[in-house]
C-alpha cells in the first residue's frame, strides 16, 4: 500500500470513530408547544396559590367558602333534575338522603354564620323531607377555639390592653375557653379586686372570633344567591318562606356580632323580668359590665349552675333521676340535696318566660336552646331553682298587631276551629291552616271544620266531604314521586304571598321548636 493510500485509510478510519463511535448522543431540544404549555400550568398553579393565600390571609377563606356553596349547591341542583323522575320513584328516599347530607357538610364545613342560617331554615325543617328534618336536628352550635394568642390580639385591639397580666384588664384570665360556638368563645376571668372589696367576683368573657367579621357579608351574600337561584331557576318553589326578607335576617344576623347591642339586649330583658311579678324571683338575667365590654368583647358575671341541656343532671339536680339516662355527676358548687318543685317547676317558669315574651312583652329571645338556659340554686332561697337566660345576642321586637294577631292563631289552634286560624293566616298571605298548626304545634293537626262552610248548601258540603275521604284514601297508594309532587304543590298552596308573611314569624317559629324540644326532653 502506497503512501498516500495509508494516510487516506487512516484518515478515514479517524473520521468514522470520531463521528460514530466516539461522540456522545445529541439531546434533541424539547419542543417549543410543550414549553409553553408547561410556562402556562406553571403560572396557572401560581396564580391559584397567590388567590388561595391572599384569600385566606385577608379573606378568612371567604371565597374558598363560596366556592364550596356553590360547588355543593350545583351537585344537589344536578341530583334532583336527574334522580327526581317517576321512573325512580322509589330511589328518592336515598335521593333526600343525599341532599340532606351534602347540606349538613356543607354547613359544619363552613361554620361561623352558616351554622346559624343552617339553624334558621331548621326552624322550619317539618316542610322539609324527613332525612332533612333529621340532619338539621343535629345542628349544634359548637366549634373549634381560637387559640390564646389570638384573643390576646383581640383584647389589645378593643380594649388597649392584654387580658390579664401586669396592666392586663382582669387579675386572672383563664386562656383555655370553657365554651366555643360558631362566632365567639367564652372565657372564665377574675375582676380585679376594688378598695374595701373581700369578695372575689368571676366573671365570663365572651371574645369574637376575628374570622367571623370578615366573612360575613360574603356568607350572607352566598346564602341570598343560592336561595334566589332555587326559587327561580332550580326547583320553582317558594324558597322565599326561609328568607322571610333577606335583608330582615340579615340585619338581624349583622346585629348578632354587635357585643354592645346584645348587652342592650340583656339590660333590656333584665327590665322587663324586673317588672313581672310572676318572673322577677324565678328568673335572671346577667348582669354586664360595660366598662369591660365592646363591640368585639363582652363581660358579664359568671353562673355556677347546670345547663338544661344536660338532662341527666338536671334531673339529678331536682332529685328526679331517670334510670335510662346515663351516668351523670353535679359541679362541685350544686347542693347534694335536691332542690323544690321537682322538673316540673323549671318547665312552669321557662313557659312563662317564653309566653311573656311573646304575648305580653313583643320582645322574643330568637336563641333559646337548651344550652342557652342554666338553672343554679336561687342566691337567697338556697333549697329553690332559678332559671337564668343568657346569650342575648338575638331578639326581635314584635309588632302590636302581629302581638295580636298571634295570639288569636294560638286560641284557634288551641281550640282547634278551622276558621279562627284560616281568619289570621289568610292577613298573613298563607293557605292551609291545618299545615300553619302543625308545624307551629310540631305535631300532625287537622283542626275541627264546621259541617257546613259559609256559602255551602247541604249537597255541596257532603260532596266536598266525600272528595276529601276519597282524597285521604288514594294518598295512602302514592309513590315516593307523587307524594313529594303533592308536597310541593301543597307548599305552593301554604305560600300564597311570602310579600304579606310577617318576618318575625321565622324566629318565634325558631323559640316555639326549641321550647317544644325541652318540654319532650323532660316529659320521658
Amino acid at each position: 500500500m502506497s503512501t498516500l493510500q495509508r494516510l487516506t485509510f487512516y484518515g478515514l478510519r479517524r473520521h468514522v470513530q470520531q463521528r460514530f463511535l466516539s461522540s456522545k448522543p445529541v439531546k434533541k431540544a424539547p419542543s417549543e408547544p410543550l414549553r409553553k404549555y408547561a410556562r402556562r400550568t406553571a403560572y396557572t398553579v401560581a396564580g391559584f396559590g397567590a388567590l388561595w393565600v391572599v384569600d385566606r390571609t385577608y379573606n378568612a377563606s371567604a371565597g374558598l367558602r363560596n366556592l364550596r356553596t356553590l360547588w355543593t349547591c350545583a351537585a344537589i341542583t344536578l341530583d334532583y333534575k336527574l334522580n327526581f323522575t317517576p321512573e325512580k320513584s322509589d330511589l328518592i328516599p336515598e335521593l333526600h338522603e343525599r341532599v340532606a347530607n351534602r347540606m349538613y357538610n356543607l354547613f359544619t364545613s363552613n361554620g361561623g354564620l352558616y351554622i346559624k342560617i343552617g339553624q334558621a331554615i331548621g326552624a322550619n325543617a317539618a316542610f322539609l323531607p324527613k332525612p332533612m328534618q333529621v340532619k338539621f336536628a343535629r345542628l349544634f352550635d359548637d366549634a373549634p377555639q381560637i387559640p390564646f394568642s389570638t384573643v390576646d390580639q383581640v383584647f389589645r385591639s378593643e380594649l388597649g390592653r392584654p387580658p390579664c397580666g401586669p396592666g392586663g384588664v382582669f387579675e386572672i384570665f383563664e386562656e383555655q375557653a370553657v365554651a366555643s360556638a360558631s362566632i365567639a368563645q367564652v372565657h372564665r376571668a377574675k375582676l380585679w379586686p376594688q378598695p374595701g372589696e373581700t369578695e372575689e367576683k368571676w366573671v365570663a368573657v365572651k371574645v369574637q372570633k376575628p374570622d367571623v367579621a370578615k366573612q360575613m357579608e360574603w356568607d350572607l351574600g352566598a346564602y341570598r344567591a343560592v336561595m334566589w337561584m332555587f326559587e327561580n331557576w332550580a326547583f320553582d318553589l317558594p324558597w322565599n318562606f326561609w328568607l322571610i326578607g333577606p335583608d330582615f335576617i340579615s340585619d338581624h344576623l349583622r346585629q348578632e356580632l354587635d357585643f354592645v347591642n346584645e348587652a342592650n339586649n340583656a339590660r333590656k330583658t333584665a327590665e322587663f323580668v324586673a317588672n313581672e311579678p310572676r318572673l322577677a324571683d324565678n328568673v335572671h338575667i346577667p348582669r354586664v359590665y360595660p366598662e369591660y365590654s365592646t363591640k368585639r368583647v363582652m363581660t358579664a358575671e359568671w353562673i355556677e349552675g347546670v345547663r338544661l341541656s344536660d338532662s341527666p343532671a338536671i334531673r339529678a339536680l331536682m332529685g328526679e333521676p331517670n334510670p335510662l339516662d346515663p351516668p351523670s355527676s353535679l359541679p362541685t358548687s350544686m347542693p347534694t340535696k335536691p332542690l323544690r318543685g321537682g322538673v316540673k317547676a323549671i318547665m312552669q317558669v321557662m313557659v312563662e318566660l317564653f309566653s311573656a315574651q311573646m304575648f305580653n312583652w313583643g320582645w322574643v329571645h330568637c336563641d333559646p336552646h337548651p344550652g342557652n338556659v342554666i338553672i343554679r340554686p336561687h342566691p337567697s332561697k338556697p333549697t329553690r331553682p332559678q332559671l337564668v337566660l343568657i346569650d342575648h345576642g338575638l331578639y326581635v321586637s314584635v309588632e302590636e298587631t302581629f302581638k295580636r294577631q298571634w295570639v288569636e292563631l294560638w286560641k284557634g289552634m288551641l281550640a282547634g276551629d278551622f276558621e279562627s286560624v284560616e281568619q289570621i293566616t289568610k292577613q298573613w298571605g298563607m293557605g292551609l291552616p291545618d299545615l300553619v298548626a302543625s308545624a307551629t304545634l310540631m305535631k300532625p293537626t287537622r283542626l275541627r271544620r264546621p259541617d257546613i262552610r259559609k256559602g255551602e248548601t247541604k249537597e255541596q258540603s257532603k260532596r266536598r266531604r266525600e272528595r276529601e275521604a276519597a282524597f285521604q284514601e288514594k294518598m295512602k297508594n302514592m309513590s315516593q314521586y307523587d307524594l313529594s309532587v303533592l308536597m310541593k304543590k301543597r307548599l305552593k298552596e301554604f305560600l300564597t304571598d311570602t310579600d304579606r308573611m310577617p318576618k318575625a314569624l321565622i324566629f318565634l317559629s325558631r323559640n316555639m321548636r326549641y321550647a317544644g324540644i325541652v318540654l319532650q326532653q323532660f316529659s320521658r
